[in-house]
């Protein structure tokens, strides 16, 4: 399989199971190769041995935050082809501005974009 034809893959970061279900369902009937967890410690152990094309991310979770795990995952020194979607419920400029600055791709509100737009999302950063 060439690259352009090979299946990209998804890791979704999330601590509520049932957001988690919805991203994971959606996600791997557009095509994706989902992963799912639930925190940013259970996230660098998925990306010790392959990373994946996109990491969908929670900020605020248990355990670890998103936060921790872009500064612990440093994406712009060892992954800087892996593209990051910040998916959050919290609209704080201090987090939006540690996100981009550890590397984020995209910061977006989870009440402001549908399933259909999260999709979009995910297309438009790796296609």
């Amino acid at each position: 399989m060439t690259e352009t034809n090979r299946i990209k893959s998804i890791l979704v970061v999330e601590d509520e199971p049932e957001l988690a279900e919805i991203y994971r369902v959606l996600l791997s009937q557009s095509g994706y190769d989902v992963t799912v967890v639930h925190n940013g410690k259970d996230a660098l152990a998925a990306t010790q041995s392959e990373s994946p094309d996109l990491i969908l991310l929670d900020l605020r979770m248990p355990v670890m935050d998103g936060v921790e795990f872009l500064e612990k995952y440093d994406l712009k020194k060892n992954h800087p082809d892996v593209k990051v979607v910040v998916f959050s419920n919290y609209d704080l400029q201090d987090e939006i501005d540690s996100a981009y600055r550890l590397g984020a791709d995209r910061y977006v509100l989870k009440a402001w974009a549908s399933p259909k737009e999260l999709l979009q999302i995910v297309k438009d950063s790796i296609g």
